[in-house]
């Protein structure tokens, strides 16, 4: 439908990332992420507030005028204003949809997501989200970034930056607020490349290779968060954390140990006890790197309350100490 009427959204293409795809999925398959990305030339980017994460996106001269030009506040593309148009046809697109009970949830304020809500034959959530696409060299702030030279090699780490990256219309926090025409840095297709090609032989885990338990350590990190968060649901401490602080801890455990031998299957409580006790130094020193941009804290006292960060770690504790019975809980 997108790419048959509107014209604005007519170049969109699926960008198949997430834990379904990077096959991290944990417990039954009933959230899924799809991305929709639309590639837009010549564009420059306006760092807002020096949060690195955060832009302001406008556009070059271009002589065959703007496509994009009904989203434009003065010369700024407006992430709310294109993202309700996004969501307004989809909102009348799945009334055309039989067989099939399915609503779109109500807008979360700050989410880049159109969330439909599927309620037959199971529920499933599915979260759709607008990715502008861009082929120039990645901005600045990820420069020291991806620190995968050690692990994966300085050829992959090259090959990836050549990708292109992403941006998604998740507004940057002002005050109480929110200032609604930022978009957020997005690098969800690396991360999928990485978790598909994680080892540093070349055949790790695939079929006639070596297996390691990196995957797994991951699923049991984000397994213990959902777990805690379904144990805790009716308090709010751990409402601002999700599986992406579990998967940046982790991916920067694989960058501290890089050898395969490190992560051997036989070894797996180990490894997975390695990866809970980083989470854990995390949370108490208030520091967590976001992974392609370094700048960014993502356990900063702004982005997390200390109390939050200190009831999780308490959690963690507790569960690390008896043998993690929420596992068994529900």
């Amino acid at each position: 439908r997108l790419q048959r009427c509107e014209s604005e959204f007519r170049g969109v293409t699926l960008l198949r990332t997430g834990s379904y795809y990077e096959r991290v999925k944990i417990s039954s398959p009933n959230e899924f992420d799809v991305m929709f990305k639309l590639e837009v030339p010549r564009i420059q980017l306006e760092e807002y507030c020096n949060s690195g994460a955060h832009y302001f996106v406008k556009f070059k001269r271009n002589p065959k005028g703007n496509p994009l030009s009904e989203f434009l506040e003065e010369e700024i593309l407006s992430a709310s204003k294109m993202l309700s148009k996004f969501r307004k046809i989809i909102k009348e697109e799945i009334k055309h949809i039989e067989d099939t009970d399915v609503i779109v949830e109500r807008k979360r304020r700050g989410s880049p997501a159109v969330t439909l809500l599927i309620r037959k034959p199971k529920e499933i959530a599915v979260d759709i989200i607008l990715a502008l696409e861009s082929k120039s060299s990645w901005p600045a702030s990820t420069k020291e970034g991806l620190p995968i030279d050690n692990w994966l090699g300085v050829k992959v780490k090259n090959t990836l930056r050549r990708q292109p990256f992403y941006l998604v219309p998740k507004h940057a926090k002002e005050g109480n607020g929110f200032q609604e025409e930022t978009w957020r840095l997005s690098f969800s297709h690396i991360e999928k490349d990485i978790l598909k090609n994680h080892g540093q032989s070349k055949t790790c885990c695939e079929i006639n290779g070596v297996k390691c338990c990196r995957k797994d350590c991951l699923k049991l990190m984000k397994y213990l968060l959902e777990q805690l968060k379904k144990k805790f649901r009716n308090r709010k401490e751990l409402d601002k954390f999700c599986s992406y602080h579990v998967k940046t801890a982790f991916l920067h455990v694989c960058t501290r140990d890089p050898d395969d031998s490190q992560w051997r299957c036989e070894d797996l409580e180990l490894c997975f006890g390695s990866c809970v006790a980083y989470f854990l130094h995390c949370l108490e020193t208030e520091r967590l790197e976001h992974y392609f941009i370094p700048g960014v804290n993502l356990f900063s006292p702004h982005q997390i309350e200390k109390p939050s960060k200190e009831f999780l770690s308490k959690q963690i504790e507790y569960e690390r100490s008896n043998g993690f019975p929420v596992f068994g809980e529900f």
